[in-house]
């Protein structure tokens, strides 16, 4: 299976793990792979802000604030541990941070990746 067709069926199973509509999720593999779901909850110290969560190949895991005019979005926290973890423990994660609690800090992947055994890792995931 290709690190495209993994990634759709792994971020689906995110989305469905926190409740995501299929409308609110997006990915793409190219030369770069990430993926989007929008998040309907908010921080209650940042009220009026919407939420986005994001998957890179290099990150993983992170929360961020959605961009609205010509700011920037801001990281709310990363998850560590492995790039590709359990849609369970993403989802964990959403409520840890939306919970407030502490995230991690970022973390540096390498710059190559093993793109075959990163599709491996999503296929074999549990939903």
């Amino acid at each position: 299976m290709g690190l495209d067709i993994a990634l759709g069926v792994y971020v689906h199973q995110v989305a469905a793990r926190i409740g995501v509509p299929a409308e609110a999720v997006a990915y793409e593999v190219t030369d770069t792979a990430t993926a989007y779901l929008g998040l309907s909850e908010r921080l209650p110290r940042l009220p009026g802000r919407d939420l986005m969560l994001v998957w890179d190949e290099r990150l993983g895991w992170y929360v961020g604030t959605e961009p609205r005019g010509d700011d920037r979005p801001s990281v709310v926290g990363y998850l560590g541990g492995h790039v590709v973890p359990t849609p369970a423990e993403v989802a964990r994660f959403v409520t840890d941070v939306v919970a407030g609690l502490p995230p991690d800090r970022l973390r540096v992947f390498p710059p190559l990746l093993d793109r075959p055994a990163m599709a491996a890792c999503m296929a074999a995931r549990p939903a």
